[in-house]
């Protein structure tokens, strides 16, 4: 995976959620992930805060999402047992937020629990995703994902 700029997810805990949107909005999809990818989600208020509730989500609620070997589907990784769960299909679209391309994880048709949410995810960096969340079609937060099998 080739880009323009090469940013780690420990400096996207550093970003204000303007600099994630431009950020999202220059990047180039990349390839469909596979595997196991560690999630951070990325609320922009700040490295401080931002870290802290990294740490809160990942221990409590979410680590990260496991793409299939096809690339077809995801699960995310639920509770603090890193449950699989919450399962969507993965597929190339246009953005919601510029209409570039991007890859979509839609729960719409796979989760009774989730059917309103709508995540994007742009490549940022050598294994490493930035994902946009929707709730309808408004845009609550932000997440990273890091593969760290970068041939992704």
């Amino acid at each position: 995976m080739s880009h323009a700029i090469d940013i780690g997810a420990d400096r996207l805990l550093g970003m204000s959620r303007s600099e994630l949107d431009r950020l999202f909005r220059s990047s180039p999809p990349g390839e469909i992930p596979r595997g196991k990818g560690l999630g951070t989600v990325l609320l922009g208020l700040g490295p401080k805060m931002n870290a802290v509730a990294a740490v809160l989500a990942r221990r409590l609620m979410w680590q990260g999402k496991v793409f299939d070997p096809d690339g077809r589907e995801l699960r995310n990784l639920v509770t603090p047992f890193g449950i699989r769960a919450v399962r969507a299909r993965v597929y190339r679209d246009s953005s919601w937020s510029d209409n570039g391309a991007c890859i979509v994880l839609d729960y719409s048709r796979t989760s009774l629990v989730a059917h309103r949410i709508r995540d994007e995810i742009r490549g940022v960096g050598q294994g490493v995703y930035l994902g946009n969340v929707y709730w309808g079609r408004r845009k609550v937060l932000d997440f990273s994902l890091t593969f760290r099998d970068a041939r992704t």
